[in-house]
């Protein structure tokens, strides 16, 4: 965690845009469509009514004071990944840290065979939806097979009268191996940029946000192509220190999978409009493991098959925008 000597007056003309991977949000029914046993009564993680519960305060709790320190008003946008369905995400917006404060949010099933999906969470006071839609992600595993992966979730709106276009993201993971599963990756960074051009030609100069749980760090190659091609500026690779720092931990070694990234567009310092002000890993002391050999790690909600009973196996990562007045 980074500390300032100065304890600086939160702001309010800042405001919070955050991603969130979630560690697999199930609600506690059996649905047959999807490889969701082991998240049920019955299921050998013994997934309760009091577990769920439990794991939505402290998700809410999480979200409600992302970028806290710095601005007065709560996340404006936040990106979650790993929820199974509406349901899940309706009982997270009203547990009791967020009910009280008006999120509405933007959310399709995808094809994911273990059914977690990507969704929006908005803070209706300050941001409208104009256009959603999910992206299909096409890609094949080495047998030739498709791999049903996540959809990439597409969200054109207005943050405080100013047109965003924000994708929410998911991508392959590395389960079968880094080298193995790159090209995955690559190609959802190719169908961003390919989304990307057909924009530019409706859209003179498009305000982008494009976050979630990548599976590759700044430096990867699927990155650098979607950062490098569409010409995103990620403040995500200065605050990436694998030994000291990242969004998730394996093994001991520190990941950065969780970024945003934004549009050169959100380096300006004009009148009505937005400028970037920093970004942050919310790493805060009470996400974390406070003993035993992993020790300063995300608090999560299962190792394996044990139940800890935390809050998630990734901190949320955050940027700040400024409107400028």
């Amino acid at each position: 965690m980074l500390f300032s000597f100065f304890k600086r007056k939160p702001k309010d003309n800042l405001y919070t845009i955050a991603f969130y991977n979630l560690e697999n949000l199930f609600d506690t029914k059996n649905d047959p469509n999807k490889l969701d046993q082991d998240f049920t009564p019955d299921g050998f993680k013994k997934w309760s009514m009091k577990r769920y519960k439990r794991k939505l305060y402290k998700l809410a709790k999480t979200i409600s004071e992302v970028g806290n320190k710095s601005a007065t008003t709560p996340p404006v946008i936040i990106g979650i990944a790993e929820v199974e369905n509406d349901g899940v995400i309706e009982d997270l917006i009203g547990a009791e840290p967020l009910r009280d404060i008006d999120y509405g949010y933007v959310h399709y099933d995808s094809p994911d065979e273990r059914g977690i999906d990507t969704a929006l969470l908005y803070h209706k006071e300050y941001f409208s939806v104009l256009h959603s839609e999910p992206i299909t992600l096409y890609v094949n595993n080495p047998d030739g097979v498709r791999d049903t992966t996540r959809d990439i979730l597409y969200v054109h709106g207005t943050l405080n009268k100013e047109e965003v276009h924000i994708f929410v993201n998911h991508w392959p993971s590395r389960r079968d191996g880094e080298m193995e599963t790159d090209y995955k990756r690559i190609k959802a960074a190719q169908t961003i940029s390919e989304f990307m051009q057909q924009l530019e030609t409706r859209y003179e100069i498009p305000n982008y946000i494009v976050l979630g749980d990548f599976n590759d760090d700044p430096q990867s190659e699927s990155i650098q192509h979607l950062v490098n091609g569409r010409d995103l500026y990620n403040p995500m690779e200065k605050l990436h220190i694998p030994v000291q720092r990242g969004s998730a931990n394996y093994q001991k070694s520190w990941s950065l999978f969780d970024q945003i990234m934004v549009s050169h567009s959100f380096l300006n310092h004009e009148k009505g409009t937005h400028s970037f002000a920093h970004a942050n890993i919310f790493d805060e002391k009470f996400l974390m493991e406070f003993k035993g050999k992993y020790k300063g790690t995300p608090y999560r909600t299962y190792a394996g098959r044990k139940y800890i009973g935390g809050y998630s196996d990734h901190f949320p990562v955050y940027i700040q925008l400024k409107f400028n007045t």
